[in-house]
């Protein structure tokens, strides 16, 4: 997700009661906020009676589970800091590989340092903005589970363009500057980009650009609507009267990965991608006022007409005056198969229509299968697809069809219910027809049929009362309980929505326990589901950290932080979220880097580990000037893991008279380069052992 707050603008109109109000009772009731989060805590989900439940589900479903032990963290944290560089512990290693514009086939065009190939070498070129990422070993093929460790494929999201850098003149483009080599190649930049990598000795991981499996899958490539809202009205267009034949994926910012090897890449902000043309907006108008409400549910302003980029000047498409069901299109999970290079990516309706962060599944004890997911947005929510039909590892056909069809559910916290201090519950309401809505309705009344509602996913979550979260981003899943985290990303304009809540409290949620008027730092919240099984209907929750520093500011902000986040492990805004074999955490921050202010100590945006057992909380990576770092993935031996370095440099003061403005970093070419550019970054240990242990 890129933190330029141009997406952090409250699109839910709603009163719902937002998680930070029943944080906010929680705290009042049981002072677990001032407490710091300890033993209360760890007896609801570290080693008491909610664990032990989960273990017990887990090994009834055949996992063989009996507790979770603590996973060691064996490296020496390092400190924070604000150097234009990669920082690993002592007796670690990396290697930058698959920057933007490298190769993608023998015959790419080679990158150019002044960013001036056209749209067509892009195409052929490693894309832009690295985000969530995935790593197949080559052996995996056909379906199998895969062992090899020093071969496979890499297939990695590309989000978004950073117009001054990714552009020959170095600049912003002002609107009136696009041209449709430009729109073109931005349109190639995006998307996913499937690479066959192999460890080749001293030279460390290379592509293999005779492949056939290398792939770029982009705003261009052909996609198939699966789902109960394929062929829906809503979902037609001029070029596509079956509704059922998409053009194009971008603003894929997390990921997934199935059971079966196929690839999720997620949507998230592609309502920046849409425009009226070029005309003035206040002169155009809607068709109705169903479908202005519906723009604006997912833009998050009034100038729901308005495009961050200008793809509408210069292809009609995305001009929605000309194409109004064109946007409908995106902001689905998509589906690929990067063992086959012909095969058609699926756009997956049953999960839901919203601006998806990531995608995590596990299995419930049925075998079905469970995807959690975040709607990174302000006041957005946490939703969960459980599948109709049951994973059979026998039958790799049918498991392709597992995500076609089933229920998707939407998260509704509470403070009363939890079990241990600091616990809350909840329960995930079904978005279905028959649901009851808050005013005593049911969706059938408002919805025509499951395709609009799942076209509309955000307005069917509204009405039946989901609480609204601090930008739900990432979900991951422990590979042994299945207890289910999720970082909140922040929220640093709450007590500006007071149009939300007429006549309430300035700062909604706020108290003497819970006093932040704002969340600028973020936290992770997790969940254990009722007996430990994904696929049941409510859950108990817990705070597992607050980001931030309570010892730089522990007068001003006594909640800028719990207390396992210290002056040496401080951060803010947590993003990227996995777990390893082991069960470590693995957390990757997309926040301020400023050094300064109520920011102070926590440098550069970074990599830490957690033991969600013990909560201790150790920084293990740095990253350059500028950047956000996202996207992780092991070797199955967890002797290599890969990272991403997304818009190093990005914050820069972009001054329009500059040809080439001076960036705020170099990285990873170092003074030579005229430009940053996204990478992945592949680190392991010296030793050859297991990366974190």
């Amino acid at each position: 997700m890129k933190d330029l707050d141009l997406d952090d603008i409250a699109a839910n109109p709603g009163t719902a009661e937002s998680f930070e109000e029943v944080v906010a009772r929680v705290a009042s009731r049981r002072r677990f906020l001032k407490s710091g989060l300890g033993a209360g805590a760890l007896g609801f989900l570290g080693l008491g009676a909610g664990l032990n439940g989960v273990a017990q589900a887990a090994d009834a479903a055949g996992k063989g589970a009996q507790s979770q032990s603590a996973p060691s963290i064996g490296f020496s944290p390092v400190a924070a800091g604000t150097d234009d560089a990669i920082v690993l512990p002592p007796g670690y290693a990396h290697q930058v590989i698959n920057r933007w514009g490298d190769p993608l086939f023998t015959h790419s065009a080679p990158f150019k340092g002044d960013a001036s190939e056209g749209g067509d070498a892009q195409a052929q070129q490693i894309g832009y903005n690295h985000d969530g990422m995935h790593f197949f070993p080559i052996d995996a093929h056909g379906g199998q589970s895969g062992s090899n460790s020093q071969e496979g494929l890499l297939v990695t999201n590309h989000e978004y363009i950073t117009p001054h850098f990714f552009f020959p003149q170095g600049v912003v483009p002002a609107n009136d500057k696009w041209n449709a080599d430009w729109v073109r190649k931005s349109q190639h930049a995006q998307g996913a980009s499937v690479v066959h990598v192999r460890l080749n000795g001293d030279k460390g991981w290379e592509p293999v650009l005779d492949s056939p499996f290398n792939r770029s899958i982009n705003g261009n490539t052909p996609m198939a609507m699966v789902g109960p809202a394929a062929g829906h009205a809503l979902l037609k267009t001029g070029a596509d009267t079956s509704g059922r034949l998409a053009l194009g994926t971008f603003g894929n910012c997390g990921n997934g990965y199935t059971l079966w090897n196929t690839y999720l890449t997620c949507e998230e902000n592609f309502t920046d991608y849409f425009g009226v043309g070029g005309q003035d907006e206040k002169s155009v108008q809607y068709h109705d006022q169903a479908q202005q409400a519906h723009l604006q549910r997912y833009k998050g302003s009034s100038k729901a007409a308005d495009g961050d980029y200008r793809w509408d000047t210069h292809d009609a498409r995305f001009d929605w005056t000309r194409e109004p069901n064109e946007s409908n299109r995106f902001g689905w999970i998509v589906e690929i198969d990067p063992f086959d290079p012909h095969s058609t990516p699926k756009k997956l309706t049953a999960l839901g229509r919203f601006k998806h962060e990531n995608a995590a599944m596990t299995l419930a004890d049925d075998k079905r299968v469970v995807v959690y997911m975040g709607d990174d947005q302000r006041s957005e929510y946490i939703y969960k697809f459980v599948s109709d039909g049951r994973f059979d590892p026998t039958q790799p056909a049918r498991n392709r069809l597992l995500l076609d069809s089933g229920v998707l559910y939407v998260a509704q916290f509470s403070a009363e219910g939890g079990v241990g201090d600091g616990a809350g519950s909840g329960r995930w309401i079904p978005l279905v027809l028959d649901t009851p809505t808050t005013d005593g309705r049911k969706l059938g009344d408002l919805f025509a049929d499951m395709g609009e509602l799942l076209i509309k996913t955000r307005q069917a979550a509204d009405a039946v009362g989901a609480t609204p979260m601090d930008r739900p981003e990432w979900v991951a899943v422990h590979p042994v309980t299945r207890q289910a985290y999720v970082t909140l990303t922040n929220n640093s304009d709450r007590g500006k929505d007071k149009a939300r809540w007429p006549g309430g409290p300035t700062h909604p949620g706020v108290d003497a326990a819970n006093p932040r008027a704002e969340n600028p730092y973020g936290q992770i919240v997790r969940w254990s589901e009722k007996g430990g099984d994904p696929a049941q209907d409510t859950f108990e929750w817990d705070i597992f950290l607050l980001a931030g520093n309570p010892h730089i500011h522990p007068d001003s902000d006594p909640l800028s932080g719990s207390d396992n986040i210290t002056k040496d492990n401080a951060f803010n805004s947590p993003d990227g979220l996995a777990f390893d074999a082991q069960g470590r955490l693995w957390i990757q921050t997309d926040g301020n880097y400023t050094n300064k202010g109520k920011y102070e100590g926590h440098g550069n945006n970074q990599m830490l580990v957690a033991d969600p057992v013990s909560k201790q909380v150790q920084r293990f990576l740095v990253g350059p000037k500028g950047c956000e770092v996202t996207g992780i993935t092991w070797t199955p031996d967890q002797r290599y893991v890969f990272i991403n370095i997304q818009h190093p440099g990005e914050g820069l003061d972009v001054v329009p008279s500059q040809q080439e403005p001076t960036a705020v970093s170099t990285w990873p070419d170092g003074a030579k380069a005229s430009r940053p550019r996204p990478a992945t970054v592949v680190i392991w240990r010296k030793d050859g052992g297991i990366v974190g242990a």
